[in-house]
């Protein structure tokens, strides 16, 4: 499968479900064919989960839920070790953890133990349970959920949680003529139920292997460089981007560049996707935030302060 007829595939099919949302489902299929991890940042009733369980199923990946709340613990999470009466022998009963796409729901209601319990997922793609390593099966996407609103009962996500997220993303409202294509879609019934796969396990590890042969000129890979080092040495960040942070916008970029049908990147794709992934990286200064400027302002100007390469 071709990557323009892929991205078209899905971005059509979670529109039966998930009206007007193009932009965000090409993020996250850059997010997938990085194998990376998304977070989702919005108000309630958005359609954070919706969209979600959209692309779940028009992927044909095995799908669950996690719902993140205080009493959550890790072997929730990864799954545990039990006694089986009957071979009187210990047996491992896997977690939710062990699907190909897993929905992280208001990931800020768990404690940092339980939070920290998908450090090892995400980064490596295993578990590990009293000792003992599991792999997890490929593909593998974290997606999770969180309201920025509501702060009562909820723990921040630590830098190091933060940072293992390709991506921040946000749907926003859509607008009066998408609103009302939602009620007509909803007015029988939920389009979910019915939604059908367009692509499978095979294309998309096919997808992930050719995304790595995606062409990056020295120029481009400077200015990538060049954007993310602006970020550290900004007055207004005390914090700027990881090295984990450089190699995220590095293969975005190349998924990015593939789903638009090229086999090479342009410095506007490092543009496009600098927000998305840099912004949840960086720490403004107390005295920036008290000014009342945001990271994505932050970002935006390194952005533009940074000189683009021109072809010769």
């Amino acid at each position: 499968m071709e990557f323009t007829h892929f991205k078209q595939a899905v971005q059509d099919n979670v529109r039966q479900v998930v009206i007007g949302k193009a932009d965000v489902v090409e993020m996250m299929l850059v997010t997938l064919l990085c194998e990376g991890h998304l977070l989702l940042e919005d108000v309630p009733g958005i359609g954070k989960t919706t969209l979600a369980k959209a692309l779940a199923r028009s992927l044909d990946c095995s799908f669950s839920r996690i719902q993140f709340t205080p009493d959550l613990l890790p072997g929730d999470v990864t799954g545990i070790n039990f006694y089986n009466q009957k071979t009187q022998e210990f047996e491992f009963r896997p977690g939710p953890i062990f699907s190909q796409i897993v929905l992280a729901d208001e990931i800020n209601r768990a404690t940092p133990r339980t939070q920290s319990s998908l450090l090892e997922s995400m980064q490596e793609q295993q578990a590990t349970v009293d000792r003992e390593t599991y792999k997890l099966e490929r593909p593998f996407l974290v997606i999770a959920t969180q309201n920025p609103i509501e702060l009562e009962g909820t723990f921040p996500l630590p830098e190091a949680q933060l940072d293992r997220f390709l991506m921040q993303l946000q749907l926003g409202y859509p607008n009066l003529e998408e609103e009302e294509e939602m009620l007509l879609r909803y007015e029988r019934q939920d389009p979910l139920v019915d939604l059908q796969p367009v692509a499978g396990v095979a294309d998309i590890l096919a997808l992930q292997a050719q995304v790595r042969a995606i062409h990056v000129n020295e120029d481009v890979r400077g200015y990538v460089l060049a954007v993310v080092r602006a970020t550290r040495e900004h007055q207004s960040v005390a914090l700027g981007v990881s090295p984990r942070g450089t190699l995220a916008l590095y293969r975005a970029a190349q998924a990015y560049a593939a789903l638009h049908g090229r086999d090479f990147v342009i410095p506007s794709d490092i543009q496009q996707l600098a927000p998305p992934i840099l912004t949840h990286r960086i720490h403004i200064s107390p005295q920036t935030r008290l000014r009342g400027r945001t990271p994505q302002q932050v970002v935006a100007e390194v952005v533009e302060s940074v000189p683009v390469p021109v072809a010769e």
